[in-house]
């Protein structure tokens, strides 16, 4: 949170709660305060799960904010994150975004470095300035720790205990988990967004069953879930489907794709993780969403789909179908996204303000329980930011 005395002077926010000013989406100035303050500030920033490197030498490559960072499972059982650059000069260590390796070396000047970050050699050390220790020259590693197998990272020692961050977000987290986090990767679906990444994540309850004719197969209109959020703007949804009989329903030539043959009764969980990871189970699908800026107009989303450990060769073959026409950038339920970020990145660059109705029973004052089809669960996370980026009302 910002002090009064640290009053952001860049923008005035508007007086009401619901409405927030459309130039936060089209602004320089605001992006790159947006990294400082945010990417590496006090958050938890999920990115990467076990199940995406479930042995040793297994690694990943990934951003914070437009930090690349390069999260290792070393020899020694331990994962860590590190910054991906060469602690020499600055090079790019990893560019591949996964793989198998024990060891990282620099192409520039041979900087060789082990699992755990350390520096194991260079060429011509002898030549090196008087204070070089080669102790001292590992990859810089970024603070980390984990839940539910999700492997989360900081670029502040100011970020409170993973517990603390996630409250009550944290019940809908473990159950899109798998309910315990024992989860292996399927694979990926990778989509570049032609929009502002706080337009990628203010997707909200209300839009999913009149943008999205696909919604209609899981009867998400007028459902009696629950939708809450928490005091740092983190979203969870615990929603009801009822879902129709599969060989009655008129939307797929192959009804079979909707089966719901899980052991987990829960239809829907959702848990939006701020500033910008979401956690999704519909149906059978596990679905962690990695997202990061790609500048201001820009977003970069790794869709990951994941089976559980215990399930068998019939289920994990179901959970690919369903996972991989489903959801992600040409999914039926999320194909119409691309176009409708687009346009209101494009739609945005008009003056004034955006205004959230539905839900909205208060306008000076965010609540943080809210109906399955709400805009307004959205509001927390608005207020957060405000405070975080300092920007004080009108």
């Amino acid at each position: 949170m910002n002090a009064p005395d640290r009053v952001n002077p860049l923008l005035r926010w508007p007086a009401k709660v619901n409405e927030v000013p459309k130039e936060v989406f089209d602004r320089e100035d605001i992006y790159q305060q947006e990294l400082k303050r945010i990417f590496y500030g006090p958050e938890w920033h999920p990115v990467a799960h076990v199940g995406e490197i479930p042995e040793p030498g297994d690694f990943k490559t990934i951003f914070i904010g437009e930090m690349p960072v390069l999260v290792v499972h070393g020899d020694d059982g331990k994962i860590r994150v590190f910054q991906n650059a060469c602690s020499h000069r600055g090079n790019l260590l990893e560019t591949r975004t996964c793989g198998n390796a024990h060891e990282f070396e620099c192409p520039y000047h041979r900087w060789l470095f082990d699992s755990t970050g350390a520096l194991r050699g260079a060429p011509n050390m002898d030549d090196f300035s008087p204070s070089f220790k080669q102790g001292d020259f590992g990859v810089p590693e970024i603070r980390s720790t984990e839940y539910v197998g999700m492997i989360f990272a900081t670029l502040s020692d100011e970020t409170p205990d993973i517990e603390t961050f996630l409250g009550d977000v944290a019940a809908p987290l473990k159950a899109g988990l798998g309910g315990d986090g024992r989860i292996r990767l399927l694979g990926y679906q990778k989509v570049l967004y032609d929009c502002n990444w706080k337009i990628y994540i203010d997707n909200d309850g209300y839009h999913a069953p009149l943008l999205h004719k696909a919604f209609k197969l899981l009867n998400w209109q007028g459902g009696a879930g629950r939708q809450f959020a928490t005091d740092r703007g983190h979203i969870g949804f615990v929603s009801e489907l009822a879902l129709p009989d599969v060989d009655k329903q008129t939307l797929l030539i192959d009804g079979s794709l909707i089966d719901f043959k899980g052991k987990d009764t829960s239809g829907s969980v959702i848990a939006a993780i701020k500033p910008i990871t979401g956690v999704t189970k519909h149906l059978d699908m596990i679905n962690i969403r990695f997202a990061f800026p790609r500048g201001l107009h820009k977003t970069e989303v790794h869709y990951g789909y994941f089976y559980h450990l215990d399930d068998d060769e019939e289920m994990i073959r179901h959970r690919v179908r369903q996972s991989s026409n489903m959801l992600g950038p040409s999914g039926l339920v999320s194909a119409e996204d691309a176009s409708i970020f687009m346009r209101i990145q494009t739609g945005n660059q008009t003056p004034g303000n955006v205004t959230f109705q539905k839900g909205v029973f208060d306008e000076q004052d965010v609540g943080f329980e809210f109906k399955q089809n709400d805009e307004s669960g959205n509001l927390p996370g608005w207020e957060y930011y405000r405070k975080q980026m300092g920007f004080a009302r009108k």
